[in-house]
């Protein structure tokens, strides 16, 4: 009941200064008391607003509160990052001291070759060298490389980026032979002779396949291999075999004896002429003479079998019927191939041209210019052109 009477003065009640006369101003007199209820209604709002008030006030002293530590953690937060980014980057004047032997092998990204450096104490951080391959979008290439111990990450960059600073590269050419390939491989690895001597002893096992029949020749893709960065001869051995193998069926080459047969065909034609154009008048020169059981007369053969150049045969070793790769005296194909063949060679051996040629002369050895017949009489022009060719230029 009380609280009903506070209600109706809080709401009707209105107070005046002392002497002013009446209420309300004396103009109109004082307004009814309400009903309950809506006194009830209006002391319920007056509550929720209260309320309301309250709840806000407590809302703004907390994001002050909240906001401000916040914000003191992500200014130390910040300061931290900078810090760490400040010491990633971290790196060394240059131009650094002693020596120290680096390899970036086949496949390695930025990333890795960073950590590597950072092992061998090469660079400070790996962030200082990854920023900077970044930065120049430049390319690194594997090989074995001579770099120095606190050397600045570009100067490192330098070095990596630039193939003519690898050492331990093996270069692989199309027509070179097996022991050209050795010799070179002994040469930029390390690696005794004697080890690749007991693998060709050994024809290849565990490393060649059986249309190999234990020869080498032939069986080595040609392209570049980081030797240096290979453990022994096997290892060497393998990779390049390995290629080989990848690269016949890439190409469609028929597995087995058929296989030797392509391999054989083109390591010929890729030693007889050195224009790409002709390789496949070549081996349909082989393969018409084959068909007629003619002799295949080839010098790159007979140079093969007596470990010379084709230009060093001499009439002594054209008649000597000793030696298994005298395609002059032996018919059909030599035992193996004499080099190994490249992509071209190989896809003119499996698709010859058509023609009837069964002779090919180069008349200028310069360049390389051969010419093809179907009889002898037209051979031997061309050989006397040849003649004419060597008198003029020696």
């Amino acid at each position: 009941m009380s609280d009903d009477i506070h209600d109706f003065f809080d709401e009707n009640t209105h107070w005046v200064e002392q002497g002013t006369g009446s209420l309300n101003g004396g103009s109109e007199p004082p307004r009814p008391p309400k009903s309950r209820r809506e006194m009830r209604k209006r002391r319920k709002a007056r509550k929720q607003k209260r309320f309301g008030m309250l709840i806000v006030i407590i809302a703004v002293i907390a994001l002050v509160v909240g906001g401000g530590f916040f914000g003191v953690r992500k200014l130390h937060e910040i300061r931290d990052s900078r810090n760490q980014e400040s010491a990633a980057v971290a790196d060394y004047p240059g131009p650094g001291y002693g020596e120290v032997t680096f390899t970036v092998k086949e496949g390695q990204g930025a990333v890795e070759v960073a950590d590597a450096l950072v092992k061998a104490d090469v660079i400070k951080s790996a962030a200082a060298f990854t920023s900077v391959v970044g930065a120049n979008d430049a390319k690194l290439y594997p090989g074995t490389f001579t770099l120095k111990k606190h050397m600045a990450a570009s100067d490192v960059l330098t070095v990596l980026s630039d193939s003519s600073k690898a050492a331990g590269f093996l270069e692989v050419r199309p027509g070179e032979r097996v022991s050209a390939v050795i010799s070179d491989a002994v040469s930029l690895s390390g690696i005794a002779q004697s080890e690749f001597d007991t693998i060709i002893n050994n024809k290849g096992d565990g490393i060649l396949p059986a249309e190999a029949n234990g020869s080498f020749e032939g069986w080595l893709e040609p392209g570049t291999y980081n030797v240096k960065g290979m453990g022994s001869a096997s290892d060497i051995m393998k990779a390049m075999v390995d290629k080989r193998i990848a690269k016949l069926d890439d190409l469609g080459v028929p597995t087995g004896a058929d296989r030797e047969k392509i391999m054989i065909i083109a390591s010929i034609a890729e030693a007889e002429v050195n224009k790409a154009d002709y390789y496949g008048k070549v081996t349909r020169v082989i393969e018409n003479r084959l068909d007629q059981d003619m002799a295949l007369g080839m010098d790159s053969t007979v140079a093969y079998g007596n470990n010379v150049k084709p230009g060093d045969v001499t009439t002594a070793m054209i008649q000597d019927d000793s030696n298994p790769y005298n395609t002059y005296v032996n018919k059909g194909l030599p035992p193996t191939p004499i080099s190994n063949p490249g992509d071209n060679a190989i896809e003119a051996a499996l698709n010859p041209e058509s023609g009837d040629w069964l002779y090919f002369c180069t008349v200028n050895l310069d360049t390389g210019e051969t010419k093809f017949a179907t009889t002898a009489e037209e051979h031997d022009k061309n050989v006397a052109e040849l003649r004419q060719w060597q008198a003029n230029n020696q």
